[in-house]
């Protein structure tokens, strides 16, 4: 099944091919293990404000365009209304390395948008003085938000390759080696959603004890919803240009059963993380749920050669 159906403009949705699924637990294990070492040889404070300044601007980047859509909806209709800059800047650099001379460097923005950016800004503010939690949370989520909105599996039998193959790269880096809770534990930036174990403050450390879980495991089974959800509109012969979302009004099996699979898969992880107090590779519970799931149903409806 073809998942550029009932999506976003190509031009605003970056589509996975199948090359792409195979490279991505490679480039991660690189990246992954490059962090790892950054923070063996580094100092780790400086490593922190380097990461911790990045994600101050995506994250501020990733907050507005989550956040506008809802002020847009609050804000008077004025708000919605755009204004643009156009500005052309010449460069003297060659073609190849910088692109044809001069660079476009319009600006399109809403009011909408200028209140989301600036609200983002405050949260990012706040979330680099102390960064509590919450503000984590928040970022975190907005990233997960983003990168499932605006990145597409081509296909189911793409999204099943993906997922198997960060099956075993999260086992083997989670349990073959100390690289992936390494990382976690000293990577102080919103790559993971923090829950407080309880509410009571370790007399020990002087903070709240926390469990994490890596956005990875949201984005990751989150493409994989998101082309279950288009299968399910595509089997109920939505309209393309329709946009398909969670609310509109037509048959998901697949979309629910993976989701409670999903929920259910983040369960076991959880109880399994606090019954051994160890780290667990959350994908090891969820790529089964997912994909068993999804199989499953297509093989009770009959649809399985359509779904493949």
């Amino acid at each position: 099944m073809d998942g550029s159906e009932h999506s976003r403009p190509s031009s605003e949705r970056e589509i996975l091919r199948k090359e792409d699924a195979y490279q991505f637990p490679l480039v991660g294990s690189v990246s992954l293990f490059s962090l790892y070492l950054a923070f063996k040889f580094l100092d780790k404070d400086l490593v922190n404000l380097l990461i911790g300044a990045y994600f101050a601007v995506v994250g501020c980047i990733a907050l507005t365009m989550t956040i506008a859509p809802l002020v847009e909806r609050v804000t008077p209709p004025f708000f919605r209304r755009s204004v643009g800059w156009d500005y052309k800047l010449k460069h003297p650099l060659p073609e190849i390395i910088a692109g044809p001379s001069p660079w476009d460097l319009g600006l399109e923005i809403t009011g909408a948008e200028i209140v989301a950016f600036l609200a983002a800004a405050v949260v990012c503010g706040l979330y680099l003085q102390s960064k509590p939690w919450y503000l984590n949370n928040v970022l975190g989520i907005s990233f997960c938000l983003q990168g499932i909105e605006r990145f597409s599996l081509g296909t189911y039998k793409i999204g099943a390759i993906l997922l198997i193959g960060l099956f075993f790269y999260d086992i083997f880096w989670v349990f073959g080696t100390d690289v992936m809770v390494t990382v976690a534990k000293n990577l102080d930036g919103p790559i993971k959603i923090l829950f407080p174990r309880s509410l009571e403050v370790n007399p020990a450390t002087g903070k709240l004890d926390l469990s994490l879980l890596g956005l990875g495991d949201i984005v990751i089974p989150g493409f994989f919803l998101a082309i279950l959800l288009r299968f399910d509109a595509h089997q109920a012969k939505v309209p393309v240009n329709v946009p398909t979302d969670f609310h509109a009004s037509f048959p998901k099996p697949y979309f629910h059963s993976a989701l409670l699979a999903y929920v259910a898969g983040l369960g076991v992880t959880m109880f399994v993380m606090i019954q051994f107090n160890a780290a667990q590779p959350a994908l090891l519970y969820l790529v089964p749920a997912c994909l068993g799931s999804s199989f499953l149903c297509a093989l009770v409806r009959g649809e399985v050669k359509e779904l493949l």
